[in-house]
């Protein structure tokens, strides 16, 4: 099988959907080194690190010094040019990772929806996005051979916003992660309130800052706030806030967090909170239970479907219930306790490995009905009964 995966969202600062895109690539190659991989990058400034050769080994790097947006533009108002007529290369499936179909000249075509928070919220979004994924997901995705989701809960999103038929539509998991050093089971009784992800809207980091301030109101000696991740221009605000009285020597920003840090900053908290509008998964729970971190999460979108009973919920408009699901998990040792035991057990239900097998099914399935289509269509042109 002849596979081009669009790997830009993993170029640079690989979040919850570039981590996703990354470990599928390196799953594909591991457990099936008989198929042919190319990562297809593009980029203006940046290049992909050296470490995608060894992560990703036999895969074919193919990049590209073309602004993303002047790519994007063509790619999602023209259609054009081919994966093939860029990369100079012939393939059986195109994989977007993303909402957007990657052009082809005949390919059997795959999308990714990891959410559809554009839809409902495009004023959260980037200003590309914002123009391009509420007008042609829609189409895309109905165009498309599958359409691969993160949990059940996009799935039926995607299947009834979008109307893409049930059977078309593949809910395959992100894999907990395979951290390098030991995990522990015990909680951090030094340890910080962590955020991870990136700091804009749709992440509520307005809420949490609101609770954060309550709770060190109510506690002047409450474990401090970090907060990391990519932050844009929206992020500002809430930058300069924490910079001033009553934030400032409690809440830190680190930025993005690399994934040669990433362990060492979860295994340093005391407790992750994710109080997000929407989430499509919620990467940073999955990873914060797999190295025995209490998780408070929201109650909305695909989190409740990924935590469980392993996390205490909230519900993201009431700053409150975060007040007092923060207070809780920091004071009370037997609650915080069982949700490390509940969150290690959940966390070893998800395996990078079951998550591309099912993907490769899902290109088999395409390629197999793209070759039914092409023979239907020759004995049509021909006459054929």
């Amino acid at each position: 099988m002849r596979i081009v995966m669009d790997y830009r969202p993993a170029l640079r600062d690989r979040s919850g959907v570039g981590e996703y895109v990354h470990q599928t690539a390196r799953a594909l190659v591991l457990q099936y080194p008989d198929d042919s991989l190319t990562l297809f990058t593009s980029s203006w400034k940046d290049r992909p690190e050296s470490s995608v050769g060894s992560d990703c080994p036999g895969a074919r790097v193919s990049d590209h010094r073309v602004p993303v947006s002047v790519l994007n533009f063509a790619w999602h108002q023209l259609e054009w040019p081919p994966i093939e007529l860029v990369t100079h290369r012939r393939y059986d499936l195109a994989f977007s990772p993303h909402p957007l179909l990657l052009p082809t000249r005949g390919a059997a075509q795959v999308v990714m929806v990891h959410d559809l928070d554009f839809l409902r919220h495009p004023e959260r979004t980037e200003r590309e996005i914002r123009r391009d994924y509420p007008r042609l997901a829609g189409p895309h995705a109905r165009r498309a051979s599958r359409v691969v989701v993160p949990s059940q809960y996009t799935a039926t999103e995607v299947i009834d916003r979008l109307g893409v038929p049930c059977r078309r539509v593949l809910v395959c998991p992100p894999g907990a992660p395979e951290w390098r050093d030991p995990v522990s089971e015990r909680v951090e009784k030094g340890g910080y309130v962590l955020f991870i992800g990136t700091l804009e809207p749709r992440k509520n980091v307005g809420g949490l800052l609101e609770a954060y301030g309550r709770l060190l109101a109510r506690r002047p000696n409450v474990p401090n706030l970090v907060l990391a991740g990519r932050a844009g221009p929206e992020a500002q605000p809430w930058l300069d806030a924490i910079a001033r009285a009553p934030f400032a020597g409690h809440v830190e920003y680190l930025g993005y967090v690399g994934e040669q840090d990433r362990q060492r900053v979860y295994a340093g908290a005391r407790v992750l909170v994710l109080p997000s509008y929407e989430e499509g998964f919620g990467m940073p729970a999955l990873e914060a239970m797999s190295l025995g971190i209490p998780v408070v999460a929201t109650n909305r979108g695909a989190l409740p479907e990924l935590v469980r009973d392993a996390a205490m919920l909230i519900a993201p408009e009431d700053v409150d219930s975060i007040v007092t699901a923060l207070d809780r998990v920091l004071t009370e040792d037997g609650l915080a306790a069982n949700l490390v035991a509940r969150g290690l057990a959940r966390a070893r239900q998800f395996e990078w490995r079951q998550t591309v097998r099912a993907i490769h099914a899902a290109f088999e399935d395409a390629i197999d009905e793209r070759a039914q289509q092409c023979r239907g269509a020759w004995r049509h042109g021909h006459g054929s009964p």
